[in-house]
This record gives C-alpha cells, sequence and structure tokens, in this order.
C-alpha cells in the first residue's frame, strides 16, 4: 500500500513542477528566471498605472498621495510578506530531497499562517494609516488622499499575503508560469478598474486603492483553485489542513530574519522618504514618478535572487553540492547584465517615462531626473546584492543576511541621513548617493558570508537523500 502511494505521488506531481537537481544549468536557469521576470514586471506595470491613471484624471496632489503611501506600506507589508521565503526554502529542500510528504506540510501550514497574519497587518494598517503618515511628515495637502488610499489597500493585505506565500511555493517546486498567469489576469482587472474608479466615479486615490485590492483578491482566489485542484505535493487541501509545529518553526526560522530584513530596507526607505518630503511637493512627484521608473528595473533583477535561492536549495536538498558554485556565478552574470542594459534604457528614455508620470510638468521631470541618473547606472550592484543574498538563504543562512542588511543598509542610510545630509541641506543629490554606497558595502559582505558557507558546505559530507518519502 505505501510503495503504491509513493508511486503515485511521483506519477502524479505537476507537469509544470520541475527538478532543478538534474541537466545543464544554464538553460534551466533562463527558463525558470524568465517567466519570474515578466511576472515581475507585469506587476510593476500594473503599479505604475495605479500613478499615471491617478495623475492624468485627478491631478498631481492625487499621484504624490499614492507615492508617499509606497514606503510605509512596504516597511509594514514586507515583514510578513518575508516570512514566506521560509516557505520558499522549505519547499526547494524538500522538493530536492524529493521528501514529498514534508512539501505538503509546508503548504498547509503556509496558507494557514500567511492566513492570519494577513488578517493582522490589515487592521493595523487601516486602523493606524493617518497616524504613521503624519508621523513621516506627509503634507497636509497629500495627507487628505493619501489616508483613504492605504486604508483601502490594506483590505486587499489578507489576499495579498497568502498569495505570496502560494506563489513562493509554486516557485520553488518550479513553477513560474503559473504565478504569470494569475499576476496577469489580476493585473488586467486592476487597470479596468483603475479607470472605472478614477475616471467615472472621480474617486481619485481612494479609488486606485480600492481596485488594487479588488485584484489582489482575484490573484487569490486563482491560485487558491489552482492548487485545490494540483495532483501533486503542492496540492491545497483544506479537509486536511493544519498547522504543522515543526514546519512553522523552521519557517518562521529562516522567514522571519528575511522579513526583518525587508521591513529594515524599507524603514531606511521610509526615513529617505522623510527626508525627501522636507524639499517640498514637488521632490515628493518627482522622487515618486523616478521610483516607479526604476522599479521595472529591480524586479527584473529581483527574478534571479529567486532564481538563486530556489535553485540552490533545491541541489543543497539533494545533495549535489558541486552544482552550487556555477549556480552563483550564472546568477550573478546574469543579474548583472540585466541590471547595466535596463538601466541604460531607464536614462536613455528616462524624461519622456517620467513625463507621462509628471504629465508634463518640468520641474518634476527634472526632479525625477535628478535621482534617475544616479540610481539607474549603479542599480546592477543592488541586484548583485539580491543575488547574493538569495545564495545565503538558499544555503541555510537566515541570520546573517539580515544582520548584514541591517549594518550595510538601514543603519548605514540612517548614518548617511544623520550626519552627511545636513551638511548639503539644499542637495537633495547627497541623499540618493546613499543607496549605490550602501548597494556595494552590502553586496561584498553577502558574498563574503556565501563564500565562507560554501566552503563550509562543501567540506562536510552529505549522506544522499532518499528518493521518496510518504504523502
Amino acid at each position: 500500500m505505501e510503495a503504491e502511494l509513493k508511486k503515485k505521488t511521483l506519477k502524479t506531481s505537476d507537469q509544470r513542477s520541475s527538478d532543478l537537481t538534474e541537466g545543464p544549468l544554464l538553460p534551466k536557469i533562463i527558463s525558470f528566471t524568465i517567466p519570474l521576470m515578466l511576472t515581475g514586471l507585469l506587476q510593476t506595470l500594473y503599479n505604475a498605472t495605479d500613478m499615471i491613471v491617478v495623475g492624468m484624471f485627478s491631478g498631481s496632489v492625487a499621484m504624490g498621495a499614492v507615492g508617499a503611501c509606497s514606503s510605509l506600506i512596504g516597511l509594514i507589508v514586507n515583514t510578513f510578506i518575508g516570512l514566506a521565503v521560509g516557505a520558499a526554502v522549505n519547499v526547494a529542500r524538500d522538493y530536492g530531497a524529493k521528501k514529498y510528504g514534508e512539501v505538503k506540510k509546508v503548504v498547509g501550514t503556509s496558507f494557514l499562517f500567511s492566513a492570519i497574519c494577513g488578517i493582522i497587518i490589515a487592521v493595523f494598517g487601516f486602523v493606524f494609516a493617518k497616524f504613521f503618515l503624519t508621523l513621516m511628515g506627509t503634507t497636509p495637502n497629500l495627507l487628505k488622499e493619501a489616508v483613504p488610499y492605504m486604508q483601502a489597500y490594506f483590505v486587499g493585505v489578507p489576499a495579498n499575503v497568502i498569495y505570496n506565500y502560494l506563489a513562493s511555493i509554486l516557485r520553488s517546486s518550479g513553477d513560474t508560469k503559473r504565478p504569470l498567469i494569475f499576476l496577469a489576469i489580476s493585473g488586467i482587472v486592476n487597470v479596468i478598474l483603475n479607470f472605472v474608479m478614477v475616471y467615472f466615479f472621480g474617486l481619485g486615490a481612494v479609488g486606485v486603492g480600492i481596485a488594487t485590492a479588488i485584484s489582489q483578491y482575484v490573484a487569490f482566489f486563482m491560485i487558491v483553485y489552482h492548487m485545490t485542484h494540483l495532483e501533486s505535493c503542492c496540492k491545497l487541501d483544506f479537509k486536511n489542513l493544519k498547522i504543522d509545529r515543526k514546519k512553522l518553526g523552521s519557517i518562521i526560522a529562516i522567514g522571519l530574519p528575511a522579513g526583518i530584513q525587508g521591513s529594515l530596507f524599507a524603514l531606511s526607505n521610509v526615513l529617505i522618504q522623510s527626508t525627501v518630503n522636507s524639499f517640498g511637493d514637488i521632490a515628493i512627484q518627482g522622487n515618486s514618478a523616478s521610483a516607479n521608473v526604476e522599479s521595472f528595473i529591480y524586479i527584473s533583477m529581483n527574478a534571479l535572487h529567486h532564481t538563486a535561492l530556489t535553485f540552490v536549495g533545491q541541489n543543497l536538498g539533494a545533495g549535489k553540492k558541486e552544482r552550487i558554485r556555477p549556480i552563483i556565478l550564472y546568477c550573478t552574470g546574469i543579474v548583472t547584465v540585466v541590471g547595466i542594459a535596463f538601466g541604460a534604457i531607464a536614462l536613455i528614455v528616462g524624461k519622456p517615462l517620467l513625463g507621462v508620470y509628471a504629465h508634463g510638468d518640468e520641474a518634476v521631470v527634472a526632479a525625477g531626473l535628478t535621482r534617475l541618473t544616479i540610481i539607474a547606472t549603479t542599480y546592477f550592484t543592488c541586484g548583485i546584492m539580491d543575488v547574493g543574498c538569495g545564495i545565503s538563504r538558499g544555503l541555510g543562512n537566515s541570520i546573517l543576511p539580515m544582520v548584514i542588511s541591517l549594518v550595510g543598509s538601514c543603519a548605514f542610510r540612517i548614518l548617511w541621513v544623520k550626519a552627511v545630509c545636513p551638511f548639503f541641506p539644499e542637495s537633495i543629490s547627497v541623499l540618493y548617493i546613499s543607496y549605490p554606497i550602501s548597494w556595494v558595502m552590502t553586496s561584498c559582505a553577502h558574498f563574503i558570508s556565501c563564500f565562507i558557507t560554501y566552503r563550509k558546505h562543501y567540506s562536510t559530507k552529505v549522506p544522499p537523500p532518499r528518493t521518496v518519502s510518504a504523502s
């Protein structure tokens, strides 16, 4: 009976889930990364329509209100979404080791845990939206639009958090295409609703927030439906849904430092946003417009973070440590090329793109170009930093990447804002320069950590994994 169950587990394993521990690496890395990259680009494109539509039909104040919320939303949400990294690492390891029964435990635990976290974030963000936006120094004319936008956004957070957990599980099992399809559909819904809410109903920033929340629930329902109909270890089975304490502990142990790291990055961005706010509305709008253009570069590079984590995790779980070094080299090389190429494109088309967000306001475009010129030319170092972090987590490090990011990004940027910026009170460029310096410092530290951990794993003999485990 047990043999038949094991055979069935292998036979019915979802066709889109792929074993990343066999075959040539480069073609697999590229085919795995491209859907991830397209997913991120689509998501960024749909998010960009929020800014474009609200700016086009409701004016620059509403656009600035949406932009002013982005860093604060990231600070609150990223902490919990970062915990999804814990689920991703567990699935990659167990899937690579053919421990399909363990993967099922991760699926059930992740769904329940993410649902609880999502509800907590939604209530917290909705209630304290005005308090935190005021604390950031958001100008009064932006505050009246920013608060309802942020509250509407947080209504959709439970769906967003659950989707991110389940999508990370699918990706770690090798399926990057389904999350792309789900996001494409929900993104189209978001764009349509943006026009309906803003143009036809005149709801401004809050209309964009409502459209975003609805689209998040569309993605949520699609991924849940898909995973409840799978015939594989990644099936979401509501009848046997429960939290496995051991798996939850592992998810938190790996994911909590990742979540804290994400919040630390967001915290430093909140601090910088607060400093940007001191330069006035033109600077705020230019900063928001540039950040939206840059996000296309970042999300393309960040796909390599997930690729590195998944490939390293699966191969380490399978005991194939000799494949880890080429994975590191390929991912680092690809992210460098992508970062430089996309950065160059952003510089070439930067002015007309910023003009779309600024709706022809030359002062806002000029303010955006100040930031874009500094960031786009150095953004590839941020991609290298993220790949180093993904490798570290795939190798089993959880605390060290968090500490490195704390010192290299958050602490350094706070020090820069407090110690350097006061000497140049009229120059916002000095503020923006803190980004590339922190990326280079943090990248070096991450790769030193990866090298040490890799040598440790390579010198340790690991018994070959079992073929399968009971479901």
